[in-house]
């Protein structure tokens, strides 16, 4: 959570136009934070205000921008799943960033498909091997009246089937171009719930993906006990590769949305996970290629029954092979450990997961975590945990515990010796990275699902209340701005080639100082 970019500016003024150098429209709901690279802006929304007539209704969608101008080059729209809303919570939209590198741009979508996208879209034609992507934007017959959840009904998610007797769309210069395709739910077992959140995390050839499985859409059963939280695919091919071995899915008291990542221990090279389970994991990254068997959204397919889906799990078990595990770290050893979902919607006791990712640096993991916001308790902390430790370490490398008001989605920022994290409680924190001592506090409008981002000398950081905060980046408290932009923001302040951008439910903003753009109409 840390950019070297400098220039940036510390205030804007949406009524003005001041220090705003474009603004771009997005859907209605947006919780994806914006991704800059190769001149081109990536922003997952909803299709809350869609910008191609032939997709009416509620989509995923993907906009592609360009830098310079905010102009939409091209957009990657995916039909909800619909076989249950907890699949696929409605208007939630792309709720992952991509991970771009090269010409490759890779995102899991909210249908939990893993994708590789061309960067240029269809400027450049449709590159393969996948070539169906008319088919994949087209609906299913009967789309847009979803059945209505039945508690505890045994729903399995399925691969997107486009209608037989319908036509389906074509692709055109706006749609996005998918070079390849692998669906987590018929691919490796997973059960999807709400919707997928993962940042794709790239070393050498793989990709590191969380799965976003949990619980079904009673919060108290776990459908697919064997789906792994971690996965490793072939970033070249879309083959399923590998997988975690430790059995977290039972223990899954909500969902896996906590991205992995990475560092290097006393020149090891290791893979970070924070389990859905309240666990912390590390794991050795893989070194060498692995070509599977285990390729796309057929290669294992989903049925209708509990029986298909232990199939599908014991198909993919066999295909792939598993990662190794270097320590674990309990990060709430005294939570309740048997029967946990017994403790939904109780405030006041349960077990902890994470939403915000581990921070590697400096041979520690900072990392934050607690009571889930929707259904846990009150109860969140900041921790510090020796990472050159082996084993279980749960008993040995805590090196310091911070609490937090209440729970916590963000992923913390490390600088100069301070660590910054919000909470949903309402308070923003700078604490000492050495000791875990607080050097301030201050109180903020609004709970934090975004994560501060350092830059400049300044901290970022935007509220659900739609409050848009910048520190300095001190030791000292000091509120350098307090912009009230009118609309929720979940996403993470993106900084790129002297541009702030900033992403509310419904328009992303490109900041610039000494820009000035006429005022912004924010109020939809």
């Amino acid at each position: 959570m840390l950019s070297e970019e400098k220039g940036l500016t510390g205030s804007f003024d949406p009524k003005t136009g001041k220090n705003i150098k474009w603004t771009a429209q997005l859907g209605t709901e947006t919780h994806s934070t914006p991704i800059v690279a190769g001149g081109r802006i990536y922003v997952g929304t909803n299709n809350g205000a869609p910008r191609d007539p032939r997709h009416e209704g509620d989509r995923g969608v993907l906009m592609c921008f360009e830098e310079k101008t905010g102009n939409l080059l091209w957009q990657f729209v995916v039909p909800k799943r619909e076989e249950d809303p907890y699949f696929d919570w409605p208007k939630t939209g792309m709720s992952s960033p991509v991970t771009v590198q090269d010409d490759r741009v890779y995102l899991t979508d909210n249908r939990g498909e893993v994708v590789c996208l061309d960067a240029q879209g269809m400027a450049n034609g449709n590159d393969g091997p996948f070539r169906d992507e008319g088919a994949h934007m087209t609906p299913p017959k009967g789309f847009g009246s979803p059945p209505k959840p039945v508690p505890g009904a045994a729903i399995q998610p399925e691969p997107l089937h486009p209608p037989v007797d319908g036509t389906v769309l074509e692709a055109g210069p706006l749609d996005a171009d998918i070079v390849w395709l692998f669906d987590l739910a018929s691919g490796a077992g997973v059960w999807p719930h709400d919707g997928a959140h993962s940042s794709i995390l790239i070393r050498g050839d793989h990709l590191y993906i969380n799965t976003a499985t949990g619980v079904d859409n009673t919060h108290k059963r776990i459908r697919a006990p064997n789906a792994p939280s971690l996965v490793v695919i072939d970033k070249r091919t879309g083959n399923l590769v590998a997988r975690d071995d430790e059995h977290i899915a039972p223990d899954i008291f909500h969902c896996t949305w906590s991205p992995p990542s990475s560092g290097e221990v006393n020149g090891r090279p290791l893979i970070f996970l924070a389990g859905g389970n309240g666990v912390l994991y590390a794991f050795e990254a893989m070194m060498k290629s692995d070509q599977s068997v285990v390729s796309g959204q057929s290669s294992v397919v989903a049925g209708n029954s509990s029986e298909t889906t232990d199939n599908q799990q014991r198909t993919t078990d066999a295909a792939v092979g598993r990662l190794k595990k270097v320590f674990q770290f309990d990060f709430d050893p005294t939570a309740p450990k048997k029967n946990i979902h017994q403790y939904l919607s109780n405030r006041r006791e349960g077990p902890s997961n994470f939403y915000g990712m581990p921070v590697f640096y400096r041979n520690r993991i900072y990392l934050a975590g607690g009571g889930d916001v929707f259904w846990g308790k009150n109860e969140a902390w900041l921790k510090c945990i020796d990472a050159t430790k082996t084993g279980d370490i749960t008993t040995n490398a805590l090196v310091w515990s911070y609490p937090l008001q209440k729970h916590v989605m963000s992923t913390p920022a490390i600088y100069n010796g301070m660590v910054f994290i919000a909470d949903c409680g309402r308070a923003f924190h700078c604490v000492d990275a050495e000791t875990g001592k607080p050097y301030w506090t201050e109180e903020i409008k609004g709970d934090a699902w975004a994560s501060p981002l350092v830059a400049d000398g300044k901290v970022y950081l935007g509220t659900r209340s739609g409050n848009f905060y910048v520190f300095a980046a001190s030791k000292k408290k000091k509120v350098l701005a307090s912009v009230e932009l009118g609309n929720p923001i979940s996403a993470t302040t993106t900084a790129a080639n002297g541009v702030l951008y900033v992403a509310t439910m419904t328009r992303l903003y490109a900041l610039q100082t000494g820009t000035n753009l006429k005022s912004v109409d924010d109020s939809r």
